[in-house]
């Protein structure tokens, strides 16, 4: 039989031989791992090179059409600045003379209705939707110029 010294011993030992076998497994499941990461990193490596040509490829294409983009916006700002240009020109030609004309037939206009004897109080020239609405509404100043407008 065992003596409680011899037991303990025992017991200690068992202890120590599960301890030892959970740490081998545990360090050979570390090595496996370790070994996939090195091999993984491995490939990164060699996928690299080419990645890398790749990006530099896209890089250069990217610069290039930012050149041609350049160029194109140099251009649409001179061609807004030849439209600006026109216009003001088109505007000081046309609209210089058509202000002439359109005050002349108004003086006309006046002329002839106090020559015809038409006397009639200054009124605003009004769009002829606007003149409809008006008469549909009883004629400008229908409430005296009073009250709150609809």
């Amino acid at each position: 039989m065992l003596t409680g010294g011899q037991l303990a011993g025992l017991i200690v030992a068992v202890f120590w031989a599960v301890l030892v076998s959970f740490l081998a497994y545990t360090l050979l499941k570390l090595a496996k791992l370790l070994g996939e990461a090195r091999r993984m990193v491995a490939d990164i490596g060699d996928q690299a090179g080419p990645l890398m040509d790749d990006m530099a490829r896209t890089v250069r294409r990217a610069n290039e059409q930012l050149g041609r983009t350049d160029v194109i916006t140099k251009q649409v700002g001179s061609v807004t600045q030849n439209v600006s240009a026109v216009t003001t020109v088109m505007t000081s030609v046309v609209g210089g003379p058509l202000v002439k004309a359109a005050a002349f037939s108004y003086g006309v206009r006046k002329a002839l209705a106090n020559r015809s004897g038409e006397e009639r109080p200054p009124s605003r020239p009004q769009l002829p939707a606007q003149a409809s609405r008006s008469a549909a509404r009883g004629g400008p100043g229908a409430n005296g110029g009073r009250g709150r407008r609809r």
